[in-house]
Formats: structure tokens, sequence, C-alpha cells
């Protein structure tokens, strides 16, 4: 049994039928992540790997050896509240981990420590599961390749000349190569999705307002999202519904019902309408591989009962316009509180606070991150606000 290659439903039957204990599998998990850092060529996932791994994972075994041997992965009178009792996972480097590191992939928070843990985070230990570690990232989630990172680019597992993907490259990277069985990410504008997508495993952006956002750094408050990746469908599902749900720490978290994505099967999509803009399968430039992909996914939905429906939805034109415009202004807006005061990195020269201001932000900052505050405050300006910002949203 290749213990690094088993999903999140494989563990919690091996943990429940005794044939492998969580300290075990994180265990195994560590060897490939210790013998990937010694390639010519590594992965370069984590940015750092959780020493206290291996005590929860161990602390998850004695938990479920203290339950009754016939309840399988449940713990003695607390059957449904730890669903991923010893399960590990990996996450961003921009979600909170009280006690850790989070530093956004970028310099300028070198030192920072998280006093919290996110919400996302804190359900998932609640669940029982047992976190690795933080992972790559383009610099405050700002690239769609995993290059723009203070801790060098993340690799492709498939093709290791190739970059994974971004801004969750090293999400999905550790996902992919074996590292970890499921990772969180977030995405803004597709940096859970192409990632995913580069790797070849399975990821998923949810509607805005399913995961709750407290505890993720934020780079376009209004468009930000937690994601998962994980190898399969299930490998989303459960983590998913133990994550979901209203959150008093953030007001557009919202309460839904998915407990029916724990036991999702294929058949239970039988009636699903699944809309499918002509926009996309019109899209210039779309890859001949991506399109007969495209129409194979359409194909299996529509075999198992699902009800495809083409619809026309032409504002899609101006889709990408007005993302740029609403991500870089408030990521320019979110971004101002790294001023070299508060936390992180601090350049202070002796000459006053523009000074202090300046040089903490040049070093702190990269090239890309820069790129973008500039262009935000552009279209925040005085002169231009009314015409590019508030367009922006209306046309969303």
């Amino acid at each position: 049994m290749d213990i690094c290659s088993l999903g999140v439903t494989e563990l919690l039957e091996a943990f429940s039928e005794r044939r492998l204990t969580s300290a075990a599998a994180v265990e195994a998990l560590k060897k490939r992540y210790d013998q990937d850092c010694g390639t010519e060529k590594p992965l370069n996932g984590y940015i750092e790997w959780f020493e206290d791994a291996q005590s929860l994972a161990a602390a998850a075994d004695e938990k479920r050896a203290a339950g009754d041997p016939a309840a399988g992965n449940r713990v003695a009178g607390n059957s449904d509240k730890q669903p991923l009792l010893g399960v590990p996972f990996a996450v961003k480097d921009n979600i909170s981990v009280k006690g850790k590191s989070c530093t956004c992939g970028s310099r300028i928070l070198e030192g920072y420590t998280a006093p919290y843990n996110a919400t996302i985070v804190q359900r998932l230990l609640d669940a029982g599961a047992v976190l690795l570690g933080r992972c790559n990232m383009d610099e405050f989630a700002m690239g769609s390749s995993t290059e723009y990172s203070a801790y060098g680019p993340s690799r492709n597992p498939v093709d290791r000349d190739y970059a994974p993907g971004g801004s969750s490259g090293g999400s999905a990277a550790v996902v992919a190569g074996y590292q970890a069985p499921f990772a969180l990410g977030t995405e803004t504008g597709g940096s859970v999705r192409l990632p995913a997508s580069y790797c070849g495993v399975y990821g998923l952006k949810p509607t805005y307002g399913t995961l709750s956002r407290w505890g993720i750094v934020g780079f376009g408050s209004s468009l930000d999202q937690a994601g998962i990746m994980g190898r399969t469908p299930r490998d989303i599902a459960l983590p998913l519904s133990v994550m979901a749900g209203a959150d008093s720490y953030d007001d557009t978290s919202a309460d839904l019902d998915i407990s029916a994505l724990k036991n999702l099967k294929a058949a239970d999509i039988a009636g699903l309408k699944v809309a499918v803009p002509r926009q996309f399968e019109a899209a210039k430039g779309l890859d001949p591989q991506v399109a007969a992909l495209f129409e194979s996914a359409k194909k299996w939905f529509s075999e198992r009962g699902a009800v495809i429906e083409t619809v026309d939805i032409p504002i899609l034109d101006a889709s990408i316009a007005s993302y740029y415009v609403i991500a870089l202004s408030e990521a320019a807006s979110n971004l101002s509180r790294f001023d070299g005061i508060r936390y992180g990195l601090r350049r202070d020269p002796g000459e006053g606070f523009d000074e202090l201001y300046i040089a903490t932000r040049s070093e702190g900052f990269g090239s890309e991150v820069k790129r973008r505050i500039i262009i935000g405050n552009y279209a925040l300006s005085t002169n231009f606000s009314g015409d590019c910002y508030k367009k922006a949203l209306s046309v969303r």
C-alpha cells in the first residue's frame, strides 16, 4: 500500500479498520517531502513543514484507540464531531494558523506569527484533521504561476521544468506530488482552479460566502474566497462539508446546508441542470484538447441524467476587464496596512515617516505586487474612481 497516494476517504477507512495509523501516514508524507527536498529540482510546494504534525497525528491515534473499536473512525461518545480524525492536510501561506508564521509569500511579513486560527482551519482542526505545513504561493496571491514568491518558484509535479500555476501553486504541487491528501488555497480570479488544472488534480472555488474568509489575508475582499484541492472529488467534498457555514466573524459568510456532500454519489446528479455559457464554448484561442475535455465532461454529466442547457451571458465579455479593475483597486487598499509600523518588515532610514514607509514597502514588496498597487491606486484616484472602479462594480 502506497500510503502517500491514499485520499481522504481511503485514509479514514484504513484508520477505521486499524490497517494504518495517522502517525504512520504523516511519517510517510514527511519522508516523501524530505526525499523530494534532496532532488535536483524539488517541488518547493511547502514553505514550512510543521514539526508538531507528528505529535498531533499520534494524539489523533490515541483518541481513536480510546473509542469503541466497533465504531470505526468514531471517537467514543463523539461520533459526528470529528469526521476527519487523523487526516493530514496543508494550507496556503495566506491562511492564519495560530502560533505559526503567515507571510503570504512576501518578505514584508517576515517574522509575523498569526495570533489566531482562520475559521476554516479551526473547523478542520475541530474535526480532527492534522495540519502538515504551509504552502508556497505567489506573493499576496498576485500571480498565476507561483513564480512571484519570496521563497522561490514552485515546480509542477507532472514536469518539473514547468510552473504549477498560481497563486495557490504550492497547495496544488503538494497534492499532485503526493505530499498531502488535500490542501487549502485561496482564489480571487482563478488561483485555485488554475493550479489544480495545471497539476492534474481537482480544485474547487466555492460560491462566495460558502466558506468564511476570517483569518485569510485580503487581496481583493469582494472577490477573495477559500478553495480546496484534492486528487478526487471525495477528497474535496468531506472537508468542504466540515468548513462551510455561517461565521459570526465574517458577515459575508452564508448559512448553507451542504451536509449531503458527505455521502455524495454520481447517481445523485440525475435531473440536475447544468448551464454552459455560450461564451465559454466560443472563446477565442480555446485549445482543441481543452475543448475536447470540456465536451467529455458534458457527456459524463448527460450520461448520468443531468440536463445540459446552453445559456447566453454576453456580459461575460467584460468580466476580465471588470475583474482587474476591482481586484487591483481593492488590493491597493488592503495592502496599505503593510507600512513598517504595525507588524512585519521595518526599514527606517531615520529621516521621517514618509521615508520609513517608502523604504519598507520598496524592499518588502516584490515587483508584481508593486505593479498592482500602482495600477490600483491609479484606478482609485480622484479623477478616475467614478469611471473605473464604480463602473466595474456596476458591471459585476
